[in-house]
């Protein structure tokens, strides 16, 4: 594998390495290593790849117990079509129709790639890829292979893209998108500058690398750097900021999944780890103060075991289950952590609240799995072991290292996965032509949608986007001269933030960077986690907002530094993608939003959770006023919110009129602009095969 060699441009007073190419793939994920083979494969092979670090990532680095890929049915007598999959996803809420039915049109496609690149997902001895359900699946769609589904896809893609050849840049960090007319009264793109975070400085040589491109196909992720508390892996930060400043718009940004997740290591603490019914124990900040707490709220044993096991399959955070169900497990979490400043843990060593595990109480859904199972006896570790020798085996392969059978495992409520992001139409391209935001990057996604949705969505929007590439993709490169009036400001702008903040670290401030990471993180998490406030989200954009527009003015970062001039850039990033976020949840309130999905909004008005079970079910619970809220119940299901920056500002030079700025020049805060549209029905396209057939012929008809 080879890389494109850069040629040297001058840039106003400085010279950068430019690399000349079609089309760039940021992200060496699942969905991006998909998008770059699928290319390749239809024949467009101008191509390059680019990535902050190669290894890092949440395809590669993320996953559960047993982490789900959702695909229509190809097993047994169930009946099921792709118009039914679209209708389960489309249920969700809020997911435009076209891509709910791409998703279920192309899943089979995107999945029996994989199994022919080598993912071993199980089939019996005829063939048949078993399935089984999943959250928000009414039929057996799911299918795995184990803790490391993603990270199983991602090895055997890229296996395949390296034998194709195609070139990867490592080690850079997106810095800005260079964006340029479309001739038709909106924008297209022209290029990509990025941070080379293996350049030091006093090498003599640029630390920034221009890339000269008609399409972008970003798969950088979603915006994970923006919580503290998250389970997104070490390495995962996501690049939307860059986007939304070049006037790429937003969708849904307000949808966030939650669940439980342990600390050190980040994982998913679902499935068997909850169906095994830990003990749920808190301490104070030093391990001590040993409390049950679970008890305090939920006095009936029964229900207690019971709730804890329907986590396993319930375990996104869930507004609807909030009230009476399994969600106020993570309520009671969250009040341990965030309001009452303790720890909280799983104890696999002893059974909860009694010593004796007395199954014969639990409720009769969890009793039947775990009598199936032959798991009616032991503590949770035996139960776990038995039921799920490699969800034990886990904790001992990691750093640190826990063995469940002797130690505690510290969880919390935590960020999982964005459900919205970056608008997308029908093949995954934004409103900004050429760039194609693919995997959790993309707002695909409704409310909720089915375990698993987020692996095909990845290989779906790929190859929706490489299709589209390959047959229409073919805009004008800007001419070199073109080029350098485009990206003169965005350059200009990178150069005037870097030497703010590395002349202020040379003048004696301490390096801040990682400081200022740390509190808009922690500040997201409490203001705007799976428990936020009309008055919490109001403070928390007042305070982001006077952070990023004040940033260029505080910043220091040590000039002999790496990773302090890398994250320069990154807390950039973040602000943006935080301020953004932010105004889009004051927008969602002001438009009337309740709770839904997984948050809820406080509504001094709304109700506590119920006690839900024995003789006064409906009497709420002794909890914090925090916790009213009431439900959406679907009222804004049919309704999309897109967010917008203001669009980059052209001026005239020359003969053409080309940007200014690719959104890095003006510095934030800058006024957010919301449209609140019907979500896009599903279409009810002609299926007469002749006549499908004749525009498939015909070149372009079905772009």
């Amino acid at each position: 594998m080879t890389n494109p060699t850069p040629t040297t441009m001058t840039f106003g007073e400085e010279q950068v390495p430019v690399v000349t190419v079609s089309t760039v793939v940021v992200g060496t994920g699942s969905a991006g290593y998909c998008a770059a083979d699928r290319l390749w494969e239809l024949g467009h092979d101008d191509i390059v790849m680019v990535a902050d670090k190669v290894r890092a990532g949440a395809s590669r680095n993320a996953g559960s117990d047993k982490q789900t890929y959702y695909k229509l049915t190809l097993s047994g007598s169930e009946p099921d079509s792709v118009r039914e999959m679209a209708e389960t996803l489309y249920s969700g809420g809020a997911m435009d129709g076209d891509n709910a039915l791409a998703e279920a049109a192309l899943s089979a496609r995107g999945f029996i790639r994989l199994c022919d690149l080598g993912v071993p997902f199980p089939q019996n001895r005829y063939g048949e890829f078993v399935g089984y359900k999943t959250d928000h699946d009414p039929r057996q769609r799911a299918t795995s292979v184990g803790p490391y589904t993603s990270r199983t896809m991602v090895e055997q893609l890229e296996k395949k893209v390296r034998r194709n050849g195609t070139g990867v840049f490592d080690e850079c960090r997106v810095v800005d998108i260079v964006v340029s007319p479309d001739g038709q009264g909106g924008t297209r793109v022209a290029g990509l500058l990025v941070l080379r975070t293996n350049i030091s400085s006093g090498s003599g040589e640029s630390p920034f690398l221009f890339f000269r491109c008609r399409n972008i196909v970003y798969a950088t992720g979603g915006p994970a750097g923006i919580y503290a508390k998250r389970v997104f892996p070490n390495g995962q930060w996501g690049a939307s900021g860059a986007a939304l400043r070049a006037g790429v718009n937003g969708k849904n940004l307000t949808e966030w999944q939650f669940g439980l997740g342990s600390i050190k290591p980040r994982w998913n603490v679902s499935g068997t780890y909850m169906q095994a019914i830990p003990r749920f124990v808190s301490t104070d900040a030093d391990g001590n103060d040993e409390r049950e707490f679970l008890t305090e709220t939920i006095a009936d044993y029964g229900r207690l075991i019971s709730l804890v096991f329907l986590k396993g399959y319930q375990w996104p955070f869930d507004a609807r289950k909030a009230a009476d169900g399994s969600s106020l497990i993570d309520l009671l979490v969250y009040r341990e952590t965030a309001i009452r400043g303790r720890r909280v843990f799983l104890d696999f060593r002893t059974n909860p609240v009694r010593t004796h595990f007395d199954h014969s109480e639990l409720q009769p859904e969890a009793h039947e799995y775990l009598r199936r199972a032959d798991a009616l006896f032991g503590t949770p570790i035996e139960r776990l072991r038995h039921m799920n020798e490699p969800a034990y085996r886990f904790y001992l392969d990691r750093n640190p290292y826990i063995d469940l059978e002797k130690q505690m495992l510290e969880v919390d409520v935590c960020a999982q996965h964005n459900n919205g992001g970056l608008t997308v139409d029908a093949w995954w391209q934004s409103n900004v032509r050429g760039f194609f935001p693919v995997g959790e990057a993309a707002g695909s996604h409704g409310v909720y949608r089915p375990g698993g949705a987020a692996l095909n969505s990845g290989q779906v929007g790929a190859t929706r986007a490489a299709q589209y590439i390959a047959a229409k993709g073919d805009a004008p490169l800007l001419t070199e001269s073109e080029f350098v009036q485009a990206a003169v400001p965005v350059l200009g702008a990178a150069l005037d933030l870097l030497s703010c903040a590395t002349g202020r670290a040379e003048q004696g401030t301490p390096d801040n960077t990682a400081e200022m990471l740390s509190r808009v993180q922690e500040l997201m998490s409490e203001k705007a986690g799976p428990v936020r406030s009309s008055a919490s989200i109001l403070e928390a954009l007042e305070q982001v907002s006077a952070w990023a527009g004040g940033y260029s003015d505080e910043v220091s970062a040590d000039p002999g530094s790496r990773r302090s001039v890398n994250r320069t850039f990154l807390v950039r990033d973040i602000l943006t993608t935080a301020h953004v976020y932010l105004s889009a949840m004051a927008d969602y309130i002001s438009h009337n939003g309740k709770s839904r999905g997984s948050v809820i909004y406080s509504d001094p008005s709304g109700s506590l959770p119920r006690k839900g079970h024995g003789s006064e079910p409906d009497e709420e619970l002794d909890l914090p006023d925090i916790f009213r809220f009431r439900l959406d119940n679907g009222a804004l299901d049919d309704q999309v919110q897109e967010t917008a920056l203001p669009c980059p500002s052209f001026v005239e030079i020359g003969e053409e009129p080309v940007a200014t700025t690719g959104g890095a020049v003006e510095p934030l805060p800058r006024k957010v602009e919301f449209r609140w549209r019907r979500r896009r029905p599903i279409p009810q396209d002609d299926e007469f095969f002749e006549n499908v057939w004749r525009d498939f012929r015909a070149n372009g008809n079905i772009y």
